[in-house]
């Protein structure tokens, strides 16, 4: 009997995705950059803040990875997505679909973001960034 809650092969909760598997991020790559190319639409990221997000993708790069979507990720830009649908996720959970779309644009008074976007301060801060606003958020929502 098949199960469709079966992680993919190389995938499970109990241990991280192995990343180095040329495989597994063949798989994964494709609907990574679907999701992202979404959320980019979904948060009105302007061509370069989503560049900056991936970690520094070049015009063309980023232009023919929206036209394509099929372009295979390096590890960094698959975490960088991973946390993205996380923080994408979580504010679909806490917040209106409204304000979940408009929450990275807004000045947040939180004090990690000292008065500017949430957008700005993960371009800013790189990885790092990205999960201690996912950590936030997680936090938020009662999750680990």
């Amino acid at each position: 009997m098949a199960t469709l809650n079966r992680p993919l092969e190389g995938t499970g909760w109990d241990r991280p995705t192995d990343l180095s598997n040329k495989d597994v991020v063949r798989r994964l790559s494709p609907s990574a950059v679907k999701a992202f190319v979404k959320i980019a639409a979904l948060w009105e990221l302007r061509d370069k803040e989503a560049r900056q997000l991936l970690g520094g993708v070049s015009n063309g790069a980023y232009y023919e990875l929206k036209k394509k979507g099929s372009r295979m990720l390096d590890q960094d830009r698959l975490t960088r997505i991973s946390l993205l649908t996380g923080i994408f996720k979580a504010l679909n959970i806490l917040y209106s679909k409204r304000l979940a779309d408009r929450w990275v644009q807004l000045p947040n008074t939180n004090p990690m973001f000292e008065g500017d976007t949430p957008l700005a301060y993960m371009i800013k801060g790189g990885l790092p960034a990205m999960l201690r606003v996912r950590q936030l958020l997680d936090a938020r929502r009662g999750g680990r």
